[in-house]
Order: C-alpha cells, then structure tokens, then sequence
C-alpha cells in the first residue's frame, strides 16, 4: 500500500551545526508540517518533513535511537545514516511530549519487526552473529538552540531550557454690577476650554500614533496573506503527501480567513477615526472662537475697570469736598448763633430802657 502518515504536528526544524557540533542551524524560516511515515512493504517508520517542496528532514526510526527532551518545548535525536543531529522547537509543552511518545512507540515497534525479520532470517539461514545496518548512538551531548522569532511572526520559537515562554458711577453702575460676574464666567470658561484642548489634543495624538500603527498592521497582515496565498498555491501542486498538504491547505485557508477579518476590522475602526478626527476639527474650530470673544470680553472688562477707577477717584475728590463744605457749614452756622444771640439781648436791653423811659 506504499508509505501512509500516521501522525502529524507542527515544529520548527534545527540541524547540528556539521562544523561546530554545537550550534543549531534553522532549516525553516517557520513552523512546518514534520509528519510520521508506515511504509508497510518495508516495515519501516520514518519522520519526514517538506518546506516547500524540499525535504528538511527524512529520518528512518530505528530501535537505538533515543528522542531527549532538552527544555520545555525542544527535542532532539542523532541520526547517524544522515550523519546530523535533528531538532525540534515546539509551540507547546503538550505537543512536545505527545512527539516523544510517537517516537517511543513507533521505535518499538521498529524493534519489534527488526526483530521478526531476524527470526525469519535465522530460519531461513545458519545462525549469524553479524549486527544488521542500523543506527549507531550519537556521542553528541544534547545541545540547547537559542529562542527565535521567525518569519516576522508573533509565533516564538522557545528552544531554550528556561523559556516560558476678565461715564460716570450713576451710569455705569450696572456694568460694574455685571462686569465681575461676567469675567469669573469667562474664566471658569476658558479653563474649561483649556481642559478640553488638552483632552483633545491628547486624544489627536493618541489617534494619529494609533492609525500609524494599524496601517503597518494592515500592510504586515497583506505580506502574511500573499504569502500564505503563494503558500497554498505550492501546496496545490504537489501531488505526494496528499493528506498532510490537504490538512495544511485548511490551515492556510483558516489563517487567511482570520486575516481578512481583522483587515475589515482595522478598516472599520480607521473610518471611525477619521469620523472622530472631524469632530475633533469641529470642536477646535468652536473653541477657537470661544477664545476669541473671551479675549474681547476681557479687553472689555480692563476698558470698565479703567473707568471704574477713574469714577471712584472723581467719587473720592467730590467727597472731600462735600465733607470741607459741611464744615465750613457748620462754622458759619456757630457764628451766625452767636450773632444771633448777641442780637437778642440787645433787643432785650432796648426793651428795658424803653420801658424805663415811658
């Protein structure tokens, strides 16, 4: 029935630096499909994973093998046929340890049909006490690769251990009445204006800041669609591997989908902006014609304080004057009782000698 996939996961896939024996060197720019292979003509269980058309990694599962887990989220093995050291960096913890038991239980049973083949071999032969061709343990220590971001993509790949991942008094009177009212109604009005200025102008800057970044959001998510877009097309045209490439297709499709949503999403909350933005042009056009009548009002007022000034002087001097008018008054009143009094007794003599003299 020729090689069918068993189990598929997605990872991002390192190799063993061949010079260093050290580093790792990343053969994908992201995740990709890494899948489990049965070939039952051969009884053979291999990983195989494509970018693209090319084959990142082709290993045959053999029973010395050892899959380490060596963080959270990265494994490895040694595969001594292609002469490197593979390795995995997983999304999750969950999808690292569910790859492990693949592995373990895919490697048992390569032992187990290595071993029926050699039963079959010993009946058919004399007993031989050559090993088969297989798989030689690797003498590389387990080795940690660094955390990396690939593809300009939110998706981490955490491969190290510990990741986790304001006239005259008479007629003015009722201005001066008015005029202190007026202007504390004035003020109380500019600092009100001055509070919105700021929340707008805050607001403006929040907005313009905000719409720069969703417009390189919405450039970023076309990049991402285009090249899912060319992602699916690749798919399409290989013809091997037909469940793994449906099963990324309905992926790609999914993640494109999501992408379209969220630009709609963007473009409707760019067109609220503008209509806010408009407001805001609206408001500061009225709040600079508050201003202006403010500051007219408050010329107004220093016009009416000036006046005022002036009136209480003049109020001041016609004052003093009534009050050394009064007094000269009253001196004038004191003499005229004494002469008064004088005149009287001097009626009164004249009274007396006239009586005298009849």
């Amino acid at each position: 029935m020729g090689e069918q996939p068993i189990y598929s996961t997605r990872a991002h896939v390192f190799q063993i630096d061949p010079n260093t024996k050290k580093n790792w060197l990343p053969t994908s720019k992201h995740a990709v499909t890494v899948s489990y292979f049965y070939d039952s003509t051969r009884n053979v269980y291999r990983i195989i994973s494509l970018d693209g058309t090319k084959a990142i990694i082709n290993s045959t599962i053999s029973p010395n093998m050892t899959f380490t887990k060596t963080s959270q989220k990265f494994g490895q093995w040694a595969d001594s046929r292609a002469n490197t050291v593979y390795g995995l960096g997983f999304s999750t913890e969950h999808h690292l340890s569910k790859f492990a038991e693949k592995f373990a239980e895919y490697k048992e049973a390569a032992r187990l049909a290595k071993e029926k083949s050699q039963e079959k071999m010993e009946m058919a032969t004399s007993p031989s006490q050559e090993s088969p061709a297989g798989e030689l343990a690797s003498p590389l220590t387990p080795v940690t690769p660094p955390m990396e971001t690939l593809n300009g993509t939110d998706e981490l790949c955490d491969t190290t251990p510990n990741s986790d991942s304001r006239p005259e008094p008479a007629q003015n009177a009722l201005a001066f009445a008015h005029s202190p009212a007026m202007t504390k109604h004035w003020e109380a009005e500019l600092e009100a204006l001055k509070g919105n200025n700021a929340k707008l102008t805050a607001a403006l800057l929040e907005s313009t800041a905000n719409v720069k970044q969703w417009k390189q959001q919405l450039a970023a998510y076309q990049e991402e669609a285009e090249r899912l877009h060319k992602r699916v097309t690749e798919l399409e045209c290989q013809s091997n591997q037909t469940p793994v490439i449906k099963s990324q297709k309905t992926e790609l499709n999914q993640t494109i989908e999501e992408l379209e949503n969220t630009l709609r999403d963007k473009e409707e909350e760019m067109e609220k902006l503008k209509e806010e933005l408009e407001n805001m042009n609206d408001l500061m056009e009225q709040k600079d014609t508050l201003t202006q009548k403010l500051e007219e009002t408050e010329l107004r007022s220093r016009v009416l304080e000036e006046q005022l000034a002036g009136a209480e002087q003049r109020l001041e001097e016609n004052q003093e004057e009534q009050e050394n008018f009064r007094k000269s008054l009253r001196t004038l009143l004191e003499l005229l009782d004494g002469k008064i009094f004088e005149l009287t007794e001097l009626r009164d003599t004249l009274a007396r000698l006239i009586e005298e003299a009849s």
